[in-house]
């Protein structure tokens, strides 16, 4: 049976929480024993009629994908416990914990902790203390992460929107590159970032997450699983260990892994699941541009904002109607620039510490705070705070009038 949303306190809950009903599900120290996981399977679900709302499904997908669209979201928004996989350390118990604002898909303001260090002018990413993600919360107290007292680098970061995901991982990786080909001016050199996928093998383009980290929906998924709920698959099958102790882990996981398998009768795992339903995720619907919105627009241009936050990118040629050879109006390159002071202190795949992804502007009015940290109350407060290759849209930033400012922030609220 599905569990029942949690109710929105419990997403923000803080580390010293230990959920009872995942401590309770398995005694410490018995034998290994098989996750007891729920399957989502395809249901009938009805495309959606009238104007666009967030957290829809893509127009033009077929029954078939509609359905996987229904049981990707069932997925999505289901509540883990420790007998099903959670844990040993986790942020979340469930994906929308994280991805809501908006609608289910969104992102969050909920932040999740990095740390590092610093070894002779060379960056540490202390795998021995369990690299650079802390998981805040455990299913026992004995399993608890902490920020090691050896970190001089602590970073937060908040969940990124999801909608829209599939048409941007239908974009080439040769569009990708191409972007980092176009002469910008102002300095501006990004680049892509070449990652290995772990569900193909291969060296592709990376395109989600704050540093451009992973280049496939299904390999996201699969990373969020591990990560951020402690559930291995078949990707990612090995669990964290606290803070690299592995004799905690042992202590604490009673569990096989992977903990998430394939489904016999449909081929597909949870993380399969809740792959379906970002990639079949429709994009952040549109606002009409009034005057002030369209003379926005030209702020916009005229401060080289395009120069990253370049307008539409187009999809190629897809087996999936609905995301072949699309626009997608999602305001990046989808490159990593030096954001010089905004960078957040972690090197990670194919970034360097003071590399961040060009952060796509679609869906920004539902998006608050705003920067990776969720340090920016404001759009204002955002903008000031550019740095690195985007110092110079800054400062002609600085010298808009407040009705300039105004329409650009009318015409952000539109996309």
């Amino acid at each position: 049976m599905k569990a029942k949303l949690l109710p929105a306190f419990l997403a923000i809950t803080s580390i010293a929480l230990i959920p009872e009903f995942a401590q309770s599900q398995i005694p410490q120290g018995s034998p290994k024993q098989r996750a007891d996981r729920h399957t989502a399977r395809p249901r009938p679900f009805p495309a959606p009629t009238g104007p666009g709302q967030f957290g829809d499904p893509l127009p033009g997908l077929t029954a078939a994908e509609l359905a996987d669209f229904g049981a990707g979201q069932e997925e999505f928004e289901n509540v883990e416990d420790a007998a099903g996989g959670l844990g040993p350390i986790f942020n979340g118990v469930s994906c929308v914990s994280c991805h809501a604002s908006g609608g289910v898909g969104g992102g969050g303001a909920v932040t999740v902790t990095r740390f590092a260090r610093r070894v002779d002018g060379a960056f540490d990413a202390m795998e021995l203390h369990g690299g650079t993600l802390l998981q805040q919360r455990a299913i026992a107290v004995d399993a608890l992460e902490n920020v090691p007292t050896e970190a001089s680098i602590i970073a937060h970061r908040q969940s990124t929107p999801l909608f829209g995901l599939g048409l941007i991982e239908a974009i080439p990786d040769r569009d990708i590159q191409r972007n980092a080909q176009r002469p910008q001016g102002d300095g501006i050199r990004g680049r892509a970032a070449m990652v290995q996928d772990v569900v193909s093998g291969e060296m592709r383009v990376g395109r989600f997450g704050w540093k451009a980290q992973l280049s496939s929906v299904l390999a996201f998924a699969g990373d969020a699983y591990l990560n951020e709920m402690g559930i291995t698959s078949r990707f990612f099958p090995e669990e964290n260990a606290p803070n690299g102790d592995t004799a905690k882990l042992a202590a604490v996981d009673n569990l096989l892994d992977p903990e998430d398998e394939p489904d016999p009768l449909t081929g597909k795992g949870d993380i399969d699941a809740a792959a379906d339903f970002m990639r079949f995720l429709a994009p952040p619907p549109t606002v009409p541009l009034s005057p002030s919105a369209n003379a926005g627009r030209q702020v916009f241009q005229q401060l080289n904002c395009v120069a990253c936050h370049q307008p539409v990118m187009f999809t190629g040629p897809n087996a999936i109607a609905a995301l072949s050879q699309k626009p997608v109006a999602l305001y990046s390159d989808l490159l990593l620039h030096d954001m010089g002071s905004l960078g957040d202190g972690i090197a990670q795949g194919a970034a360097g510490p003071r590399d961040m992804r060009t952060a796509p502007l679609w869906g920004l009015r539902v998006s608050a705070p705003y920067l990776h940290d969720g340090r920016a109350a404001t759009l204002d407060d955002a903008i000031r705070a550019h740095d690195g290759e985007a110092r110079n849209s800054r400062e002609r930033y600085q010298t808009l009038s407040p009705g300039q400012r105004q329409a650009l922030f009318d015409f952000l609220n539109s996309i």
